[in-house]
């Protein structure tokens, strides 16, 4: 098998882990590619790289593919998600100031409770709080406006969102810009170490198991170039299970630390692998189950109800008709792919290509070509359930 080269872009991510792994272990050598991977500054300039061919493949936010397929943000452009690349992992983060308004009320940041939470958030606030998030299009703003939403909130109206590039958060909290943000690791837990500001929540207790990022593909390219998105896809699902094993999380660590990939030190980057987190300056440690996945439970796998959820929810807010929207959304997951490419790795297939998103409030089995997949918890904290076939 001949090696041919693969341009891939990233932002400077945890999550952008499989794509480093599968470059830096050899998954990618091995299944004949040679990865060139890219760093970009912001999801804008990211997202531009991959539809003008910069770049052939992206680690991307799940949410931006679907907003393109409906024609929102002024992109319309058919990108296709082969794989999920990870699930979970962004915290919300307040201010010190923030922070020290709500202890004083009582709150004791048990990084747990959404609704306590997000109630002791509003409480403190004197006036709508200015709140960073990477992207408009974004699974961190989609959890934002469920989470305060689900609380009486008018989502998005009466809140101030403000975009800030992930390795940029830290800053503008220094500056006074936001008060408060939801971002992927490691950039919340550089804002305490910078002691600018606390964790407070993670998103996996507003959503248990919410699709982060993905792998994107311009769709003319997967259509030209099957061979080599498989090879990708084969990779890159090798490097997600090398990463969910704990003995590995030391390497890959060192891995992200260096200056090319996330330039932070490998002891930060390993607290969100591990789920053991700094939450503030104090040194507060709090541990979360499944704080970041990018293999157990099907994690990898691209359920077309993940898109269908995204979709209807983006229909809402920007008065689209939310069935056709649904539907676009769907499409562009492609289940298809991964069945074809992946079956013989020993991927864990589930018999569906849906499933009802937020029914699992516990680890449950099901119907799989391999009889054995166990899904994790999915549920919201709020008790919200959408039916891909059905209402929400």
């Amino acid at each position: 098998m001949s090696t041919a080269l693969l341009e891939a872009g990233f932002i400077p991510l945890v999550d952008a882990a499989p794509f480093v792994v599968a470059h830096e272990i050899g998954f990618a050598e091995e299944e004949g590619l040679a990865l060139r991977l890219h760093a970009a500054p912001s999801w804008a300039t990211l997202r531009d790289m991959l539809i003008l061919g910069r770049v052939d493949a992206a680690h991307m936010l799940s949410a931006m593919p679907v907003a393109m397929a409906l024609g929102l943000g002024g992109v319309a452009a058919r990108i296709d998600v082969l794989s999920v690349l990870s699930v979970n992992g962004n915290a919300i983060g307040v201010s010190g100031e923030l922070a020290q308004r709500m202890r004083a009320a009582g709150y004791r940041f048990d990084f747990a409770d959404a609704a306590v939470a997000g109630r002791a958030l509003l409480a403190a606030a004197r006036e709508e709080p200015r709140i960073g998030v990477p992207f408009p299009f974004s699974m961190h703003a989609e959890l934002l406006y469920h989470w305060l939403g689900a609380l009486g909130v008018a989502a998005p109206q009466a809140l101030r969102v403000v975009t800030v590039p992930p390795p940029l958060m830290a800053q503008a909290m220094a500056a006074g810009e936001i008060d408060a943000f939801c971002v992927g690791a490691p950039w919340g837990s550089m804002a305490v170490e910078n002691g600018v500001g606390e964790l407070l929540l993670p998103t996996s207790a507003i959503r248990a198991f919410a699709p982060e990022k993905v792998l994107a593909v311009r769709h003319d390219w997967a259509e030209a170039e099957p061979e080599l998105a498989r090879r990708l896809m084969r990779a890159l699902w090798r490097a997600s299970k090398w990463l969910d094993q704990p003995e590995n999380h030391s390497t890959a660590s060192e891995l992200l630390a260096r200056r090319e990939y996330l330039n932070v030190p490998a002891e930060v980057i390993e607290r969100s692998l591990s789920g053991r987190l700094v939450i503030s300056p104090r040194a507060e440690i709090r541990a979360v189950e499944n704080y970041l996945l990018f293999h157990r439970g099907a994690a990898a796998y691209p359920w077309r109800s993940h898109g269908a959820l995204i979709a209807r929810s983006l229909a809402e807010r920007s008065g689209l008709d939310g069935a056709e929207s649904a539907e676009a959304g769907r499409a562009i997951f492609r289940t298809d792919l991964f069945r074809r490419n992946l079956r013989d790795l020993g991927a864990e297939i589930p018999g569906a290509t849906d499933k009802v998103e937020g029914a699992l409030g516990q680890k449950t089995a099901v119907a799989s070509e391999s009889g054995k997949l166990i899904l994790e918890p999915d549920a919201f904290f709020d008790g919200f359930i959408f039916d891909p076939n059905g209402e929400s």
